[in-house]
């Protein structure tokens, strides 16, 4: 028999975040980038548009209204982002793309922040609904109209700067009416200068910035921003590069005077889109500049930076983790900032923590509130040496405990246990860790909803928590050796 420990799971002191998919790359499905990165994220961030008043709606803007001449990714009537399969005429229920991905991304214990571009002259009942729709999906974030102070999105082209804030006003009270629990993301250029005092267009922008529950800015630290038109060569004027201190301190710049904005208190500041352009930089000099900039957080101890979403994990360009295969839409090359990047979510200042909550016995109620608020399990292991074979196996005659939705995780590797899964090989925890000797490790276990959303049956506390009773533990399989030895 095992004793089990209760554990909670705490934020990070700096949040990792990752984008999956976008105008320029597809959805990749959890279980790769899980299985890739070793890891989950604190959220994954989707990238969806919304305007159902468009001719061409719901489809697809650059194939809905192609044409020869485009010369830039925003050349078109509204943005070119996967097109939002809810709100009203559309549908939150399986099969809808959208939803299907939020689903999925919360089953491998993973918050949502959904980035929705959406026209500002839709009325307040497609707001309602679309709050309504979201409200089932705990602790999402919901980034409206990012990047706001700029000119390319068709929302800034065809409403006023002014407009465009007050609409993030308007949807932010709506979202605090409907779904309360939802946090909202206020992505705007934040200062762009060193030697500015004010924000872009920090008139038009305040009381956005006062209502707004997290404050971000998109930073790239090189960027080509004329992909897939044109190459970034020498001399010329689609791409750019930044020095990485001054990236550093645009952001920490742009923090204070949101604090001082809302009156000095502060609010969680995160950068929405973070990474160097390969493009610009080439594979090696990226993953450099990413690992410099992360290493200068982490130095600073930068404790007013909440968190980072990576830009993103695949990409048809060359700001991705992985590089799209041009030759298989379903395969991906990975760069060398990919190796870097695992290293650095793997440290300690990016990793969530865990605190120790003392011994329990069987059933235990977990609560899985989200990445960085949640209950566990966990078992303390002693290994005497490398293993050889080491599985968790999951009864089948024991429907509650077949039928769980469970993250795992021991020797800094995490799993995912779907509903129908029944054993589930560890042994990837030790291929590139392995054990010089006799080791004490523990295997802690954790519950995220097994739909994907929260469950009004849960209790008051529905719409941010979830709960799930753990009756057995599964039987844990440590081997040292062979099966048979060798002849």
């Amino acid at each position: 028999m095992y004793k089990i420990n209760k554990i909670n799971m705490l934020p990070a002191k700096c949040a990792v975040d990752l984008g999956d998919g976008s105008e320029r790359g597809e959805y990749v499905s959890q279980g790769y980038i899980l299985n890739t990165l070793g890891r989950p994220h604190r959220a994954i961030n989707l990238m969806y548009c919304y305007y159902p008043l468009d001719d061409g709606w719901p489809g697809r803007a650059s194939v809905v209204h192609a044409r020869d001449d485009v010369k830039f990714a925003w050349d078109y009537p509204y943005d070119d982002y996967f097109p939002y399969t809810g709100g009203i005429g559309g549908s939150s229920g399986e099969g809808s793309e959208t939803f299907d991905c939020m689903r999925e991304i919360r089953k491998y214990g993973q918050d949502i922040i959904l980035t929705l571009t959406i026209d500002p002259n839709v009325g307040d009942e497609h707001l309602i609904k679309i709050a309504q729709e979201l409200s089932t999906f705990g602790r999402l974030m919901l980034r409206i109209n990012h990047e706001a102070t700029g000119n390319w999105f068709s929302f800034n082209k065809r409403c006023t700067y002014q407009e465009v804030a007050d609409f993030f006003v308007r949807f932010h009270k709506i979202i605090k009416r409907e779904a309360p629990h939802i946090q909202t993301i206020l992505c705007i250029g934040g200062i762009e200068d060193l030697e500015a005092v004010e924000m872009e267009k920090e008139a038009e922008f305040s009381e956005a910035v006062r209502v707004a529950d997290i404050w971000s800015v998109d930073k790239y630290m090189a960027l080509h921003w004329g992909w897939p038109y044109d190459v970034a060569e020498t001399g010329g004027n689609s791409h750019s590069r930044y020095k990485i201190s001054d990236i550093y301190n645009l952001t920490k710049r742009s923090f204070e005077r949101f604090r001082e904005i809302n009156g000095g208190v502060a609010k969680p500041m995160v950068m929405s889109e973070f990474n160097a352009d390969g493009d610009v930089t080439g594979a090696y000099e990226q993953a450099d500049m990413v690992r410099e900039f992360l290493d200068m957080l982490k130095h600073n101890d930068a404790a007013w930076f909440s968190g980072f979403t990576f830009y993103q994990f695949r990409d048809r360009g060359r700001l991705g983790l992985e590089i799209e295969d041009p030759s298989d839409s379903n395969a991906g090359i990975a760069q060398p900032v990919m190796q870097t990047y695992k290293e650095i979510i793997a440290e300690d200042y990016f990793c969530p923590a865990f605190e120790d909550k003392g011994e329990v016995n069987l059933p235990v109620k977990l609560r899985w509130g989200g990445f960085e608020d949640a209950e566990g399990l966990s078992i303390p292991l002693t290994f005497e040496s490398d293993p050889v074979f080491c599985e968790v196996a999951f009864r089948e005659d024991d429907a509650l405990q077949a039928g769980l939705n469970l993250m795992l995780e021991i020797n800094g590797r995490w799993f995912y246990k779907a509903p129908k899964a029944k054993t589930i090989d560890l042994m990837p925890a030790f291929y590139n860790n392995r054990l010089s000797g006799k080791t004490e490790l523990s295997l802690k276990i954790f519950a995220p909803p097994a739909s994907g959303e929260n469950n009004p049956a849960d209790g008051a506390d529905w719409h941010i928590n979830s709960y799930t009773t753990i009756t057995k533990l599964p039987d844990i399989r440590i081997r040292y050796e062979p099966c048979e030895p060798a002849q």
